[in-house]
Parts: structure tokens; C-alpha cells; sequence
């Protein structure tokens, strides 16, 4: 609107508002911003007016001269406020003149002078023969009538800029009275989103403050369990410490066996050696006896001797077990003098061993209530939390009961200052109805009587200006418009015509297209489906397959195919092998090739997946198609080969030079043959 209005005052033109800056004008008021025109006659005070609604305000025309220099190109229009105005000449007519309806200077009042103001044009009609010819009538709907002339003005689409310029204000009013109570509003916004804030910081730092609680909880969880760790450590130690001590016990008690049978034998060998030496010492007494009777009994002497030689190296033997059993002796006295060393160090380790033990259940102990103490601030934080939370819920329910409570005041005072509104203009128009129609108000209002039913008065005065509104306003013109506007009428009911039938043409071709695109798809479709069928058992040595339709409507459907290789029940061709999908797409390509075959067919490594079986039903099948389709197939394969008529090498004798090597199969056989 302000934008409609600048344009509408002129105010848009940057060389008329620069010669305004250079000449001090640039803040003197427009012709239609300083009058106000009484509500309903501002289309009658435009169309006199006009253009010198833009006029410039002026403290009077003596200086003109100055302005004169360097004028911008377009119109420029002044006003004098200052210039009284001329009294009403006299006049036959018994219409109100039409300055009587505007508010404004004196010397804007001099432009309507002349005019009178006619509610409609039946009555500025019978009025015209008194005009004179200084003298004009405007009716309430901006007809301006002379003596001999009519002016028309047709309504402006853009709008009076009288009545933009009321419009304007009262939307600047409402726009400052929503503007206050948005303020006002948006400081209970502020308000309680810095209440909301404040919550959110408390809630945000019990968060962290649980959050460091639960750290702590675990750091403490996790050295109780690093405790309990060591004890379960420290108590395992301890059982198999008890064990090396049984274990040591045992041994010592199997030395202590092993002693005693060792003393036994030494005691044996002792008394051994005592009969040995007694022995002796009577072998000794004979000899000495042999030896007094060594002529008489020689032979016998001699077989002493052996006996004592032989006693002899029977006592140096039991010498030697002698001591051999003593270094026995004291190699187990060495050993039990260590076991019993072991003892007491494993005794004294048992007793460190004991006392961590003791300490670690006392620092159990402590971990256990500090991890009490930890859950009940952890319990009170939480309760604190939901507290605020709680508290922060109640805010949010606060906020939304004054913000529905906002609205419904902001509703009630909008539906009020409507009523309000609405009920000035209806009071000002009635007031102007009854001043038109020189009524006196409190004549009218005791002429009324006192049971007087308002709402069927006001039922048909609604009806009578409904039948007002539909009569519409009165057009000269409406004879020769209605002729132009049939002749039109004639020339588009024959375009419409023409279209109609190039439509309905077009409708039968495409629906023709249809069918026949239709028709033909169908029949393609069948005898590629046959060919499938025929082709993939050939291929796989069993099976079927078949294509199934996706959609109902043939122009639009699409096409899957259904495959099951010979032992398998799958659902969808995606779970088949790589080899498997290959060679049903060789029976779909062939199976098309039989219903259109094409000058030739390239493959490239289609039997790259397949096994050797596959590849022979494949190469039969590509040499049966060859009668009709000629293939070039890129292969590594040399079944595949084997069937070919010509073969091209590709090798690459040097990097990046490739060479092509061409053998013609059947020469190569007559040469082999020859």
C-alpha cells in the first residue's frame, strides 16, 4: 500500500524529489495528504481533483520565479494554502456544495469551488439545466457532470489514494496497538524463557553433577572390584601355598622313610662287618697256627689264604658301602634341613600373606560405606532433578496458560475493536443518511416507536440493499459493449468448436495407438515367452522359465522373468549362481533373436561363468542361431572356440602395441588335411 501510494502521489520520481531537495520543498505536504474528505465522498473528491491531488503545499506563489530554473521533465503542480477563499457565488441549485465535505486550507477549498455534491446521477440529472456555466455537479460515485458535458471515470484498480491514505492509517493504528502488546507479550516471552533458562542451568548442572557422581560411583566400583580382585589373588596364593606345604610334608616323610631304611641296611652292614673282623681275627689265629704246621698241611694253607684274600675284598666292598650309606645319610640330612627351611619361609610368607588380607577387608569395608554414601547423594541429586523437572513443567504450563490466555484476549479485543469499527461507520453513515436527507436525529428518534422490532428493520433494509447492490451501477455504454462482447462470444464458440473436434480427433488416434501398441506388445510378448520356454530347458538340460507381467495395464507394465534351473525351487532369478543368470539371459537374447533376428550379434565373455557342460550347450545353441544371426563372441575358452568358423588373436607382441592374428577354420583344415 505505501508503495502504491508513493507512486500514486508522485513520490517515486528521483528528479522531481531532487529539484524538491534543491529548492527546500522536499517536506511540504501533497494536496491529498492535507485534506480529509468525509467518509464515502472521496471517489467524487478524486475525480475533480485528479491529478493536482499530487500539487505540492506552498506558503505562497510570490518567489515562483526562483523555482523556475533547471525544472525536471514531467508536471509539477503548486498549491497555496495561504489565499483566502473566495465566498460562495450565488446559485439555483439546492445541492450542498462539494467543499463542504472536505476539511482543509483555504486556498485548497478555492479548487471545488463551483462544485456541488449529488447523492446520485438521477438527481445531478434534474439539477443539470439550473447549472451555470462556472457551476458542476459530482455525484457520490465520481461522475462530474456540466451543463453540456459528462465526465466518466472508470474505477481505478489500484484504488483512491484518498481511500488508501485512510486505509493506511488505520492499519499504522493497528499496526502500533499490535505492536504494544506484542512488547508486551514478548516481555512475558522474555520472562519466562529466562525463567525456562535459569531451570534448563540448574537441571543442566545437576545432570553434571550426577554425571560426576556416577564417575566417582565407578571409579570406586572399579577399585572394589580391583580389591576384591587381590584378595581372590591373595587367597589363591594362600591355597597354593598350603598345598607346596602339603606337598612338602609328604616328601619329608618319604626322606624320613628312606632314612630309616638307610640306617637299617648301615646297621646290617655294621654287624656284618663285626662278624667279618671276628672272622678275621680267627683266620688270623689259625694262620698263625697253619703257619707252625705249614710243612704238614700246605695244601691247606694255601686254601686259607685264598679265604682271607677273599674275606679281605669282602671287607674293602662293605667299607665302601660303609661309606656310601654315610654320604646318603648326610644328603638327606642337607635335604631335610632345606625342607624345613622352606617350612618356616612358607610359614612366614603365610603370615604377610594373612595381614594384606585383613587390610584389604578393612578397605572393603570403607569402599562398601563410601558406595552407600555415594548412592544417597546420587538418590538426593536425582530427587533434586526431578524436582526441577517438575518445576520446569510447571513454568511450561504456566507459559502456555498466559500464552492461550494472550490469545484469547488478543481474539476479544480484535473481534471488539471490529464491533467497534464497524459499528462508527454504520453510526457515521446513518448520521450522513439522515444529514443528506435533513433529518434531525432526535426528531427521528421519538418519531420511532417504542416497540419498534430492530432486527426485522434491519432484515429489510438488508434486502433493500441487496436489491440496490444488484441493480449495479448504471453503464452508458452496456448496448455496444453487450454487441462487441457477442461478436467475441460468436468468434471463441467456433475456436472452442475447432478444438473440440481436433481434440476428439486426437483422442481416437491415441486411443487407436493404444490398442494397436497393445495388440502388437501382446503378441510380441507371447512368442518371446514360447521362445523362452523352448530355449531354457535347452540350455540347462531341464527347467523352465518363463516372463510374467508386473502390472495389468500393458502400456505401462513391466516385465519379470521367472527361472528355475533343473533341482532348485527358488523364488526370483536373484538367487541363482552367476552361471546360471547368464545362461538365462542367453535364452531371453536368443529367444529374441528368433522372433527378430539382427544382421549380427557381438558377446562379449558370456561363457566367462559357465562350466564346461554349459559351455557346449552354449555353443551348440550360438552355432544353430548363426544360420540366421551372424556372432562375434570375445572368449578365453577354447570350446567355445572350437565352433567358431574364423578365429582373430588379439596379441601384444610389444607394450602397448596390440596385433591381430586372423585363422580361417576351414583352410586350416583342408591344410591339415593335405
Amino acid at each position: 500500500l505505501d508503495a502504491l501510494q508513493q507512486a500514486a502521489l508522485g513520490l517515486d520520481n528521483e528528479e522531481v524529489n531532487a529539484w524538491l531537495r534543491n529548492n527546500g520543498l522536499e517536506d511540504r505536504q501533497r494536496l491529498a495528504q492535507s485534506i480529509r474528505i468525509q467518509s464515502g465522498w472521496e471517489q467524487a473528491v478524486e475525480s475533480v481533483l485528479g491529478e493536482p491531488l499530487q500539487s505540492i503545499c506552498v506558503e505562497g506563489l510570490d518567489d515562483i520565479e526562483s523555482l523556475l530554473a533547471e525544472l525536471p521533465e514531467g508536471r509539477i503542480a503548486l498549491v497555496d494554502v495561504s489565499t483566502l477563499a473566495v465566498e460562495n457565488l450565488q446559485t439555483k441549485l439546492t445541492l450542498k456544495p462539494l467543499a463542504g465535505y472536505v476539511e482543509a486550507d483555504s486556498g485548497i477549498r478555492d479548487l471545488l469551488q463551483g462544485i456541488y455534491a449529488a447523492e446520485s446521477l438521477a438527481e445531478a440529472l434534474a439539477q443539470r439545466q439550473a447549472l451555470g456555466s462556472h457551476e458542476s455537479i459530482v455525484t457520490f460515485d465520481g461522475l462530474w457532470i456540466g451543463r453540456s458535458w459528462i465526465q466518466l471515470k472508470t474505477a481505478d484498480k489500484e484504488g483512491s489514494i484518498v481511500k488508501r491514505r485512510g486505509l493506511i492509517e488505520e492499519l499504522n493504528e493497528s499496526i502500533d496497538a499490535r505492536l504494544v502488546l506484542s512488547n508486551k507479550l514478548n516481555e512475558r516471552q522474555a520472562e519466562l524463557k529466562e525463567a525456562i533458562a535459569e531451570a534448563e542451568q540448574a537441571r543442566e548442572q545437576l545432570q553434571l553433577d550426577i554425571a560426576n557422581n556416577s564417575k566417582a560411583f565407578g571409579n570406586l566400583k572399579s577399585q572394589l572390584s580391583a580389591q576384591q580382585a587381590k584378595v581372590e589373588e591373595a587367597g589363591l596364593r594362600r591355597q597354593r601355598i598350603h598345598q607346596e606345604l602339603e606337598e612338602l610334608k609328604r616328601q619329608i616323610e618319604l626322606e624320613q622313610e628312606n632314612i630309616a631304611e638307610s640306617r637299617q641296611r648301615l646297621q646290617v652292614a655294621l654287624d656284618s662287618m663285626e662278624e667279618n673282623i671276628e672272622a678275621r681275627e680267627l683266620l688270623e689265629h689259625r694262620r698263625e697256627q697253619h703257619m707252625r704246621s705249614q710243612q704238614e698241611s700246605r695244601e691247606k694253607s694255601r686254601h686259607d689264604k685264598d679265604t682271607a684274600h677273599a674275606l679281605a675284598l669282602r671287607q674293602q666292598t662293605l667299607q665302601s658301602q660303609l661309606q656310601s650309606t654315610r654320604e646318603t645319610m648326610d644328603r638327606m640330612s642337607s635335604q631335610v634341613k632345606r625342607s624345613q627351611e622352606r617350612i618356616e619361609t612358607l610359614t612366614a610368607q603365610i603370615a604377610t600373606s594373612e595381614e594384606p588380607v585383613a587390610d584389604m577387608r578393612l578397605e572393603l569395608e570403607s569402599l562398601l560405606e563410601k558406595r552407600l554414601e555415594v548412592e544417597q547423594e546420587l538418590a538426593q541429586a536425582k530427587a533434586q532433578v526431578d524436582a526441577n523437572e517438575h518445576a520446569i513443567r510447571g513454568l511450561e504450563a504456566e507459559r502456555n496458560s498466559i500464552q492461550e490466555r494472550s490469545n484469547q484476549i488478543r481474539e476479544v479485543l480484535m473481534q471488539a475493536r471490529l464491533k467497534s469499527e464497524g459499528a462508527s461507520v454504520k453510526q457515521e453513515s446513518i448520521l450522513e443518511q439522515l444529514t443528506d436527507a435533513k433529518f434531525n436525529l432526535e426528531a427521528v428518534l421519538n418519531a420511532l416507536p417504542e416497540e419498534m422490532d430492530i432486527a426485522q428493520c434491519d432484515t429489510e433494509l438488508e434486502r433493500l440493499a441487496n436489491r440496490i447492490q444488484r441493480l449495479g451501477p448504471i453503464n452508458l455504454a452496456a448496448i455496444d459493449e453487450y454487441a462487441q462482447q457477442s461478436e467475441r462470444k460468436v468468434y471463441l464458440d467456433k475456436q472452442n468448436d475447432d478444438l473440440e473436434r481436433a481434440l476428439t480427433t486426437l483422442q481416437n488416434a491415441i486411443k487407436k495407438i493404444d490398442q494397436e501398441t497393445r495388440a502388437r506388445f501382446k503378441e510380441t510378448f507371447d512368442k518371446v515367452n514360447a521362445g523362452l520356454q523352448a530355449l531354457f530347458p535347452r540350455v540347462f538340460g531341464g527347467g523352465h522359465a518363463y516372463l510374467d507381467m508386473t502390472g495389468e495395464d500393458l502400456l505401462d507394465t513391466g516385465v519379470a522373468i521367472m527361472a528355475r534351473p533343473p533341482g532348485k525351487r527358488n523364488s526370483t532369478i536373484h538367487l541363482l549362481s552367476g552361471g546360471e543368470k547368464a545362461m538365462t539371459a542367453i535364452a531371453l537374447v536368443f529367444s529374441i533373436f528368433q522372433l527378430n533376428p539382427s544382421p549380427f550379434c557381438m558377446l562379449d565373455e558370456v561363457d566367462a561363468p559357465l562350466d564346461d557342460a554349459n559351455v557346449g550347450r552354449y555353443a551348440n545353441l550360438v552355432k544353430e542361431m548363426s544360420k540366421s544371426v551372424q556372432f562375434i563372441f570375445i572368449t578365453h575358452n577354447k570350446i567355445t572356440m572350437e565352433m567358431a568358423n574364423q578365429l582373430l588373436g588379439v596379441t601384444m607382441h610389444e607394450p602397448g602395441v596390440s596385433r591381430i592374428v586372423a585363422v580361417d577354420i576351414e583352410e586350416a583344415a583342408e591344410l591339415a588335411a593335405m
